[in-house]
């Protein structure tokens, strides 16, 4: 199915769910690796569980993206 969506419409989507993807996997490794932050975070594993959603959102949406727009 082709897209009816103009190319560059498509094109500043994709790029701002890869922007918002490794955002997120670079709060897990700051997280995980640098220990920065953690007195803000008093449950480390549900901050991670949730920057982990939140990628699975921007991949979910660069999925659709793909699949149906280009």
């Amino acid at each position: 199915m082709r897209s009816i969506m103009a190319p560059q419409i498509v094109d500043v989507l994709i790029k701002q769910c890869e922007a918002g993807i490794e955002r997120h996997k670079m709060n897990v490794r700051v997280l995980t690796e640098k220990r920065v932050g953690l007195a803000e975070h008093g449950d480390l594993i549900v901050t991670i569980e949730e920057e982990l959603d939140k990628i699975a959102h921007f991949e979910d949406r660069l999925s659709v993206l793909k699949k149906h727009f280009t």
